[in-house]
């Protein structure tokens, strides 16, 4: 199955992992050969409840059962999507009532960039250096690493990059700007946490220019910093939430969040101004529901932030320079490529599964699912530390 998979499926790296999985369950991936690794990506946040969560594959059994796609979103009444919308709002600042349910994070960019010009009628977005929204050609023009997008412009114009956290490039977004989109913590530059009130600071400008905040919580998002969305740390709320990953438990989706008012606008002057067909799809929407409502009808949010605390008290190594993040969307930083790599390898031999960041090299990804248990985290830091003590 390897070789085909080299020969038939397109490959996003020259060196994949190349893991031949036979079956995941709860914190644990398992291989052909019945072998288990323990799961410290989950799928790369994706997969806030572990995998195959009972409340999750069972939602999804009683809609197969009921109905699969009929129509293109937005025109059929269909109860997943409908509570899973309602549910939402529930939970979020009174600003953000009404969501466009998509496929993907990257496509629900596409919507928020699409909203912010439509709203304002100005094209200059404001995006930062190292940021990550995707890979689309909209999101790929806010990419925040030049060598990434050279290959593939001309891309959309009017994109203009400021440092995240420096407060003196606030200055850039001006009466020009449609919008201003930031990871509300950033993922690929290494996962940086925004300081001195940073958004807060962004929030104003915005405000004083006419300009839309768009913050994209697609990975801090449902849970993983120890608050249903990240945002919610920094005490401000977005005009636009872009959200994805961990929101369908593992089956993908992705949307964007506004006012009523603000998302009406995609369906006139033009109508049809954003459309799809398999957004909203009611068994990803049914997934979702069931990963929304255990996340807020349980204490695992809560628990989130006990786990982050066991997890910096357990790692620690001279060899580990700094822990980034905050709840369970975590990276350990090392000395050099080299070694967060010999890591990640040889921890995967080992039974431990960690990954890298996108542009943040000497980074290791360590986000398991919301749901790893405590003697899990144990014994997974144990085998990191082993390691770390014979490389």
């Amino acid at each position: 199955m390897e070789k085909d998979f080299f020969k038939y499926q397109a490959q996003t790296t020259p060196h994949p992992l190349a893991l031949e999985v036979l079956k995941a369950k709860g914190s644990y991936i398992y291989d052909q050969n019945q072998k288990k690794y323990l799961d410290f990506i989950a799928g790369v946040s994706a997969c806030s409840l572990g995998h195959c969560h009972p409340k999750v594959v069972k939602a999804v059994k009683n809609q197969l059962d009921k109905y699969l796609h009929v129509m293109v979103y937005g025109e059929f009444v269909q109860e997943p999507a409908v509570h899973l919308t309602k549910l939402l709002h529930d939970h979020l600042p009174d600003n953000l009532t009404t969501t466009y349910l998509t496929n993907s994070g990257t496509e629900a960019i596409e919507g928020a960039i699409k909203l912010a010009r439509r709203a304002t009628e100005r094209k200059e977005i404001i995006y930062a250096k190292k940021a990550y929204h995707g890979s689309t050609l909209g999101a790929l023009s806010i990419l925040g690493v030049e060598s990434q997008k050279q290959k593939f412009e001309p891309l959309i114009p009017e994109c203009h990059a400021i440092e995240f956290n420096a407060e003196s490039e606030l200055s850039k977004i001006t009466n020009k700007t449609a919008g201003v989109i930031l990871e509300t913590i950033q993922g690929g530059a290494g996962f940086i946490v925004p300081k001195s009130n940073y958004l807060k600071k962004v929030k104003k400008r915005c405000e004083e220019v006419g300009a839309l905040l768009i913050l994209d919580e697609i990975q801090p998002g449902f849970g993983r910093t120890g608050k249903l969305f990240g945002f919610e740390h920094f005490e401000i709320s977005p005009d636009i939430l872009v959200v994805g990953k961990g929101m369908g438990g593992g089956m993908p989706i992705g949307g964007f969040i506004a006012s009523n008012e603000l998302m009406m606008l995609l369906s006139n002057h033009p109508k049809l101004g954003h459309i799809t067909t398999f957004g909203g799809n009611p068994v990803i929407a049914a997934a979702a529901l069931a990963t929304l409502k255990e996340l807020t009808e349980t204490s695992l949010i809560k628990e989130t932030l006990i786990k982050e605390k066991l997890f910096k008290k357990l790692l620690v190594h001279p060899s580990i320079k700094e822990i980034r993040g905050k709840g369970l969307m975590l990276a350990l930083i090392v000395e050099s490529p080299e070694l967060a790599s010999k890591l990640i390898l040889k921890c995967k031999e080992k039974g431990v599964l960690l990954f890298w960041l996108l542009f943040e090299n000497k980074a290791i990804r360590i986000t398991p699912p919301l749901t790893i248990s405590k003697q899990e985290i144990r014994e997974g830091c144990e085998i990191i530390l082993e390691v770390f003590d014979s490389i």
